[in-house]
């Protein structure tokens, strides 16, 4: 038989039986999950609850769920202000690496959202009648679960407190959510639905979330708003309402931080298939030219439609836009701040002061952009008549400053531009890539601008891992570069990248480059292209030669056969490519007639330097590639197929080299 409730050591011990301390000390050794409902019923006393109920969050938030109508009753009854810092405190103690396994939850989720195997569960009734089943949704992690509900409390009490300047305990707050928030690894969206939440409530906005595909039910208990009445605070201020000034800051400092949570969400989104970040790039191409998509192939559209994981991750950040709309966030805000030109103090770490005013008070500069873009997108994919967003930027002076404030320096190495964060490269990507589709070019101050545009451009398609940004990025470059009417400014970028540019696969575009140009030149109908290009003239091929056909004997006959291969795998790409422009340059006779090909041939070594040392090298290859060469362990089906490519065309231009004489 369960004895009484008044026996129970919480309900006999309290004040005046013992004093608020001892009382305190009771509670902590005798705190169970059992125990939680007499406790709820022990924090209705106000005065009790104002006196012990700041220390007691640090003990009730290890047993969540449990514990949330007792920490929802300390943030309803408590000293607002003490509540505050130590939930502040304990948002910034959790440990989010005590996750069970979280690289197999990441594994599994692949956006490392909170997306497991569903059950089903009865409905409240009798278990031996038939009942309708309903959705079980898995539990959070504790450390999930503590951080949704210490926001929820945290709803509560900043509603509560009356003082001139909450100002300073919002900046405390939302100090404490990001650093939580960027500690997190797995279960961001769900802590994003709470983040939400969390300033809507603070601010005030009416506007119902966005569905959610799916919801844990302890989420759900977590955000349901309290329906007790709520204490006053006992520490208010005669005069406590706070000044339009204080205002004015508390509404910048919920901007700024929607920004930056943007900012950590987008940035540590885990690739999936090669579906970066929000895949602005490939949508927006799919809706405007759905002609370029290849016949029977999966979509990027589609795939975040119907792929949980990826709609997840849209609906995260569609709250968080919707979010910054009601925050009234403007294109100009976020515009300013995504091109400053200086690095701006965040308002994130600890030792950060309180803000005097709303200027004092940057908005993040990566999430200024990721939000701009987010906007520019929707005005395409969103709309039913796709259309240049309002306020859309051009590529010259705009672009190009957002793509050097945003992306990695020169000063780092051009080894390093490419590998930032796909979401990043995406939104970079599709501001250009709209720019293009609405004519918003505008025009660089320099030529040296013009090529230096081109140069962060080209670096991404080099060197970003993504085959899908590479993609983007090699088009946008490509199309900027033809859009240049200087044909002498175009050649002068192309001798830059084959000369200078230690990347094989962006030696390769500059090739496919010089080919198109050329090309274009000749076989062009207007007649006065002909008589004015560069490209149409000897002087273009003549400049390039020796970068696109370079002597390449030392670098693959005379080192030893294992350091030469080496040298001739790196570069193939690049040698193919020139071998498949020098071709059409001899066999076409527009291009051998306005070229002079026969001349430039005799006198540019072409065929000794670069054409017969290939040959040789491939020879050499071939024979080091066999069962018992030196490259034995190195060969492989496609290893000698490469070689069988390149003798063909080496025979190919051999062969149209033979006719000219």
């Amino acid at each position: 038989m369960a004895a009484p409730e008044s026996d129970n050591p919480l309900i006999k011990a309290l004040p005046p039986e013992t004093d608020y301390i001892s009382y305190l000390t009771i509670v902590e050794h005798y705190l169970t999950e059992d125990n939680l409902p007499v406790l709820h019923k022990v924090l209705q006393d106000q005065t009790l609850t104002t006196n012990i109920g700041w220390d007691l969050v640090h003990l009730l938030a290890p047993l969540l769920p449990k514990s949330s109508e007792c920490l929802q009753d300390i943030a309803r009854l408590g000293n607002p202000r003490e509540v505050i810092l130590k939930v502040t405190e304990s948002l910034r103690l959790i440990d989010y690496g005590l996750i069970d396994d979280p690289e197999d939850v990441l594994e599994n989720t692949e956006s490392g959202a909170s997306k497991q195997p569903l059950r089903t569960a009865a409905t409240e009734g009798s278990s031996s009648e038939p009942t309708h089943a309903v959705e079980a949704f898995p539990a959070l992690p504790l450390q999930v679960s503590q951080f949704i509900a210490l926001l929820s409390m945290l709803s509560i009490l900043h509603k509560r407190i009356r003082t001139k300047f909450p100002s300073r305990f919002l900046s405390t707050t939302l100090q404490a959510v990001l650093a939580s928030f960027s500690n997190s690894i797995t279960h961001r969206e769900d802590m994003i639905v709470a983040i939400v939440q969390f300033v809507k409530s603070v601010q005030g906005i009416q506007r119902p979330a966005l569905p959610s595909r799916k919801s844990s039910g302890t989420m759900q208990k977590a955000l349901a708003s309290a329906t007790s009445t709520n204490a006053a605070d006992p520490e208010a201020d005669a005069t406590s309402s706070a000044s339009p000034e204080d205002s004015a800051i508390q509404t910048k400092l919920l901007q700024s931080f929607v920004t930056h949570v943007l900012e950590e969400y987008m940035l540590n989104i885990p690739a999936s298939d090669d579906a970066p970040g929000l895949a602005w790039c490939s949508r927006i191409q799919e809706r405007l030219h759905p002609a370029r998509v290849i016949p029977h192939t999966t979509t990027i559209t589609s795939r975040f439609a119907d792929e949980e994981h990826l709609h997840i991750r849209f609906d995260a950040v569609a709250q968080l836009g919707m979010l910054a709309k009601d925050l009234r966030i403007e294109d100009s805000d976020v515009l300013a701040a995504a091109t400053a030109a200086e690095d701006l103090p965040t308002t994130t770490s600890d030792e950060d002061d309180p803000p005097n005013s709303a200027a004092d008070i940057p908005l993040s500069r990566i999430g200024s952009l990721l939000l701009y873009a987010g906007r520019q997108a929707a005005s395409v994919l969103y709309q039913p008549e796709p259309g240049a967003g309002t306020d859309l930027i051009s590529l010259f002076p705009t672009h190009f400053t957002t793509l050097q404030n945003c992306l990695s320096p020169p000063a780092s190495g051009t080894g390093t531009l490419g590998t930032e964060p796909y979401a990043l490269i995406d939104a970079c990507l599709t501001l250009g890539l709209l720019c293009l589709e609405y004519n918003h070019i505008g025009s660089p101050d320099s030529d040296e601008d013009f090529n230096q545009y081109l140069q962060l451009t080209a670096l991404l398609s080099s060197n970003c891992p993504s085959p899908n940004l590479r993609g983007h990025a090699h088009y946008l470059t490509t199309t900027v570069l033809r859009s240049q009417p200087d044909a002498e400014v175009r050649l002068a970028f192309i001798r830059d990248t084959l000369e200078h540019c230690p990347f094989e696969n962006l030696k390769v575009s500059a090739v496919g480059w010089m080919k198109g140009e050329t090309l274009e030149a000749v076989f062009s109908e207007d007649e006065n292209s002909a008589k004015t290009s560069i490209f149409a003239t000897p002087k273009a091929l003549e400049s390039l030669s020796p970068f696109l056909f370079p002597s390449v004997e030392a670098d693959l006959l005379t080192p030893p056969v294992s350091a030469a291969y080496m040298t001739f795998a790196a570069n193939l790409s690049f040698y193919l490519a020139s071998m498949n422009f020098l071709y059409p340059l001899i066999v076409a006779p527009p291009m051998r007639q306005l070229l002079n090909i026969q001349q430039w041939w005799k006198s540019s070594g072409i065929m000794a330097d670069f054409v017969q040392p290939l040959k040789k090298a491939a020879q050499r290859f071939g024979a080091a590639l066999g069962a018992n060469g030196e490259l034995g362990e190195e060969s492989s089906d496609e290893a000698i197929a490469e070689l069988a490519v390149l003798d063909d065309v080496t025979a190919r231009v051999e062969g149209a080299a033979a006719k000219l004489g």
